[in-house]
């Protein structure tokens, strides 16, 4: 599988020296009436291209909330935050749409897939959303499908799959339009032991061949210990911010079995 990935172009790369992602003074609140609770507390942090970042803490510390600003998917918040160079403040919600569409792609702990669209329609959606058409469209979701082991399960439907399956599909929506940074939330969350393993092993290997940004919110410690870097976060502020040594997953070092496909 690898020597597939590093065939396929490089995403777009950030403008020269600029980070994939930087917030600096972020702060953003919610009201439940008279309440008004702080989700994010004057964040600094700043995520260079290429680095694989897990942002960990409890539940509650504003760990999700903080990667849907980076992202670009909240945007009622105080200080700054810039995508792939470009600041958000200023961009209108069809100009943000279009930056993340082009720079970001998106895995969400309940996979998100479209229950009546086959695996490879599923992956196709991003690209024909996108305007690419015809044959090339085809072409790019079942190499990505290829890549991620699932080359055998192109027509089948979601629920035919395992969630091990299930969340590969999603890695290979996410990357199909080759985006520059990636944002997982809680990707192996709904994963056995087994299959996250594969799942962050695949993230690894992905991050290693093209040098994409990889930004996974986790409370596992096994899923963090897969990143460069890990932001601990409590009470909508980070705490720590500690380089890691990656730990080597036996299965990022080989081909994933597309027979396999996981075990969730």
């Amino acid at each position: 599988m690898l020597h597939r990935l590093l065939r396929r172009p490089a995403p777009v790369p950030n403008p020269p020296g600029s980070a994939a992602l930087e917030a600096r003074g972020l702060g953003k609140a919610y009201r439940a009436g008279p309440v008004v609770v702080e989700a994010l507390r004057g964040v600094d942090l700043r995520i260079e291209p290429g680095e694989l970042v897990a942002i960990m803490g409890p539940s509650g510390c504003g760990k999700t909330t903080l990667l849907n600003c980076l992202a670009g998917l909240e945007t009622d918040f105080a200080g700054e935050v810039a995508l792939a160079g470009v600041p958000l403040r200023d961009l209108s919600d069809e100009r943000r749409a279009r930056l993340r569409a082009r720079a970001s792609g998106f895995i969400f702990q309940s996979f998100n897939l479209l229950p009546t669209l086959s695996v490879l329609e599923n992956v196709e959606m991003p690209l024909l959303i996108g305007g690419v058409r015809g044959r090339t469209a085809r072409e790019r979701a079942l190499g990505m499908l290829d890549a991620v082991g699932l080359a055998d399960r192109v027509e089948h439907r979601p629920a035919q799959l395992s969630g091990g399956q299930q969340q590969r599909v999603a890695i290979a929506r996410a990357l199909v339009n080759r985006p520059a940074i990636v944002f997982a939330d809680e990707p192996t969350g709904n994963l056995d032991s087994e299959s996250a393993e594969d799942v962050m092993a695949l993230i690894r290997t992905l991050n290693l061949a093209h040098g994409q940004t990889f930004v996974v919110v986790t409370h596992a410690a096994d899923v963090a210990a897969s990143a460069h870097r890990v932001v601990r976060m409590r009470d909508g502020r980070v705490v720590a911010d500690e380089a890691a040594r990656p730990r080597l997953l036996h299965r990022a070092s080989m081909p994933l079995d597309p027979a396999a496909g996981g075990h969730g």
